[in-house]
């Protein structure tokens, strides 16, 4: 127990030298969706704990979190896709505005080191699942001005452009407006994140993209079958890209036998609308089969670890993918951070390679993307 508090201490010393991005939240879904407030941010309270939830102000200064990435998420089948987004954004930006005290709005890779050194939190602006585009990559542009920073290309379900990894294919990996949406992120400087697209897509975006990628929330397919998790060749490809995949939280991409336990709900919980609605599917299941296996913070180390083997230490990241659900055990909400750094020293993790980890690996990729931006856009003007 020494050891252990002992640990603790120096992951909290390590995070407040080195900042820690965490690739993937969800928490303006959960505001959307909370039956009180309904997407009001300040009906939400987010100065105070939720309990119920996972991520809030109090557990986010507790966990030394230095820039998050929140997500707009629109689901695949929502009726109006396109206003979603835009509604999802605009929370967000409300969430800044409210508590402009703790968050940064961010919209560079520099914003991380000065929402650091000003004792704020770097928050920046994502679109999960590219369904709000339609067909426009013009819209792209205005996500951007917005303040959007990087881009799911999309979530559960296949679109006309882009293979999802958990659909039928539609295009056979990314279609020409698949491409075109990569060639004008890549000059917005918006990041690619291939997150949720087939393996296929992937490759056929590394076949595309002028700048690294990231895969913002997913784990190793070589530890855990889930097809959201990304295969050895893919891993190989990103590391040649200079790009980094996010590890990630969610019990089903860590522990194969938690994975095997929720198979047979896996359809209606990818359609469930609520993190409420996940949870009685899963509470009717277990009252049928039992409690489901497990996942733990071990598990999270095991995949980092098999990533950074395969991939190196310079593209491997953490993603959380919070939403509001059942966590893995250790890593219960926002404030279990340092638990983490704490598990990877304990397997001898040093400090150089954990501050890649924790946050060096995201902005390398994000400078790279907002130089490739800048070349490509030098490049158009002498044309």
């Amino acid at each position: 127990m020494a050891a252990r508090g002992s640990l603790l201490e120096r992951a909290r010393r390590f995070l407040d030298r080195h900042p820690l991005v965490d690739g993937h939240n969800d928490l303006p879904w959960v505001i959307r969706h909370d039956h009180a407030a309904r997407g009001d941010v300040a009906a939400y309270g987010l100065d105070r704990v939720h309990q119920e939830s996972d991520t809030d102000i109090p557990r986010l200064k507790q966990g030394q979190v230095a820039a998050q990435f929140w997500a707009a998420f629109v689901a695949t089948e929502d009726p109006n896709p396109t206003v979603k987004t835009f509604e999802q954004i605009a929370l967000i930006r409300r969430m800044n505005a409210l508590h402009a005290d703790v968050f940064l709005p961010a919209y560079r890779a520099a914003d991380i080191a000065r929402a650091k050194r000003l004792g704020k939190i770097a928050s920046f602006i994502s679109v999960e699942g590219g369904v709000g585009l339609g067909d426009s990559l013009e819209l792209l542009e205005a996500f951007h001005d917005l303040g959007v920073r990087y881009m799911t290309l999309c979530h559960n379900g296949s679109l006309p452009w882009v293979d999802s990894s958990t659909d039928e294919p539609r295009c056979g990996g990314l279609g020409p407006f698949g491409r075109a949406v990569v060639r004008e992120m890549n000059r917005l400087g918006v990041i690619v994140d291939c997150a949720h697209v087939s393996p296929d897509a992937a490759r056929q975006v590394l076949d595309v993209s002028a700048a690294p990628i990231l895969v913002t929330h997913a784990n190793a397919f070589a530890l855990c079958p889930h097809p959201r998790n990304v295969p050895d060749d893919v891993l190989d490809r990103v590391a040649a890209n200079g790009g980094a995949v996010m590890a990630t939280f969610v019990p089903d991409f860590l522990n194969p036998q938690t994975l095997a336990w929720h198979e047979p709900i896996q359809d209606a919980i990818r359609r469930a609308r609520t993190s409420q609605e996940m949870a009685e599917i899963e509470r009717r299941h277990a009252d049928a089969h039992g409690p489901p296996p497990k996942a733990t913070i071990a598990h999270v180390c095991d995949h980092i670890e098999y990533m950074a083997r395969r991939m190196g230490e310079d593209h491997v990241g953490v993603g959380s993918d919070y939403f509001g659900g059942t966590p893995p055990e250790g890593l219960e909400d926002v404030s279990r951070f340092p638990h983490l750094v704490a598990a990877l020293m304990d397997r001898g993790w040093g400090d150089d390679a954990l501050a890649k980890l924790a946050g060096g690996n995201l902005v390398r990729v994000f400078r790279a993307v907002e130089k490739t931006s800048r070349r490509l856009k030098r490049g158009a003007k002498e044309a």
